[in-house]
């Protein structure tokens, strides 16, 4: 069934240019990913990236561009950014969530286009960040002033040319612009973990390689399944008399993903866990000795295995829960519902659907929580037992996330597509 769908993608004009368009773009932006900046010690970056999990983690977002200090190293950070800014910046300001959900489509275009501006100065102050640190580091020579701004404007419109990149996809292509560049920063790394693996091959670990990709395979049936879970609560609504026509009368569901908070937790999560070994490696390149002996101190509590993993875990845990509230609210879904002459049958409407929501929520975001923690630490449980170093993303963590979250959406997609062309002929 699905080799015949397959054949018929590449027979249809309109999909096959599509992807063809995708693909080009990915070869666009892998060749991006390998136009360096000037001043750079090779040798120094690369101990740096191999010393520095947070960096090594963005890193793998973006394909190894940061590693080759290429004029896309940011990625698409300043324009993620940019776009959780303004999100939660509706939570401030009312004339923002206005437009952003009352004004429809065209508010939406509205809003990501405020998205967009900020985009600029988010990407000239990380690029900022990121050029003083690696100086710092040793990692790259030190820059003149015109240097730095030299870089500083690369950088940023090299950010702004994969913002384009990523919206050209959404428009032209197929899937998600965005999610499908990231996909593809992740995925690039592939070859090199097969020549890394084949090079480092030895027989008497075999049993090790066995349980490793059993284990990835167990790993990745259960994030698709927790992924696509959903707990439906259903909802009816009211018959209603308009004129001579009559509405309403329906039956439906409420949906809540088991894992609405998607990979944002761990990614926030990690960011915290890491800083205070960020702020120990610059104490510890002072004069001052009391600093330096403290920061080796607490650089060696954070890399405690025990400790790094129960935190790391607790931090997602209660980072799902933070960004859910922050994001699904039971109350306007309990209003709204109100408003379209909708309740949950056997509760009232108004404050009970309210609590009867939250509830709900409560009891799955335990589960969605629990197994996003699992999946934030695995990688450092399965390489521990196996001592398999290579294809890290298969056993969990954020990129293996968002690997099956952009491949489920993007088959959604394309098999939507084949079912319109499908009904269409007939």
């Amino acid at each position: 069934m699905w080799f015949n769908k397959l054949i018929f993608i590449f027979r249809d004009k309109q999909l096959r240019n599509k992807i063809l368009f995708v693909l080009f773009i990915f070869a666009v932006f892998r060749l991006a990913a390998n136009i360096p900046i000037v001043g750079i010690d090779m040798e120094n970056l690369k101990r740096f990236f191999a010393e520095n999990q947070f960096f090594g983690l963005l890193n793998l977002f973006v394909g190894g561009a940061l590693s080759n200090f290429s004029i896309i190293m940011l990625g698409l950070g300043p324009y993620i950014t940019a776009t959780i800014i303004m999100q939660l910046l509706t939570m401030i300001f009312p004339q923002l969530e206005k437009i952003y959900k009352e004004e429809g489509e065209a508010g939406k275009k509205r809003f990501n286009q405020y998205a967009r501006i900020a985009t600029v100065p988010l990407a000239c102050v990380q690029s900022y960040g990121m050029l003083v640190l690696f100086q710092h580091q040793g990692a790259i020579l030190t820059l003149s002033f015109f240097q730095l701004c030299a870089a500083i404007i690369t950088i940023t419109a090299g950010s702004l040319f994969l913002m384009w990149l990523g919206e050209m996809i959404s428009e032209k292509g197929i899937g998600n612009g965005v999610s499908l560049l990231i996909f593809a920063g992740i995925v690039a790394n592939i070859p090199a973990d097969i020549r890394q693996f084949v090079l480092s091959w030895d027989f008497s670990k075999l049993p090790s390689y066995i349980f490793f990709f059993f284990v990835a395979l167990l790993i990745i049936f259960a994030i698709v399944y927790i992924t696509e879970a959903r707990r439906n609560i259903p909802v009816s609504y009211a018959k209603r008399v308009r004129g001579t026509k009559m509405y309403g009368g329906v039956s439906t569901y409420l949906p809540i993903n088991v894992n609405p908070a998607g990979v944002i937790p761990i990614i926030f999560a990690l960011s915290i866990l890491l800083f205070p070994s960020m702020v120990a490696n610059f104490l510890a390149t002072g004069g001052n000795s009391f600093l330096a002996n403290f920061a080796k101190s607490l650089t060696q509590f954070f890399q405690n295995p025990w400790v790094h993993g129960s935190l790391f875990f607790v931090l997602v845990f209660a980072f799902t829960f933070f960004y859910t509230m922050v994001t699904f609210d039971p109350k306007t879904i309990s209003n709204n519902l109100q408003k379209m002459g909708g309740f949950v049958p056997g509760v009232r409407p108004g404050r009970s659907t309210s609590d009867f929501l939250h509830k709900i929520l409560y009891r799955v975001l335990c589960i969605g929580a629990t197994f996003l923690g699992l999946v934030a630490v695995m990688p450092s449980i399965v390489q521990g037992i196996t001592g398999v170093t290579t294809f890290s993303f298969l056993i969990g963590g954020t990129a293996l996330l968002i690997v099956v979250s952009v491949v489920l959406d993007l088959w959604r997609q394309i098999k939507a597509q084949v079912e319109m062309r499908e009904y269409e002929r007939f």
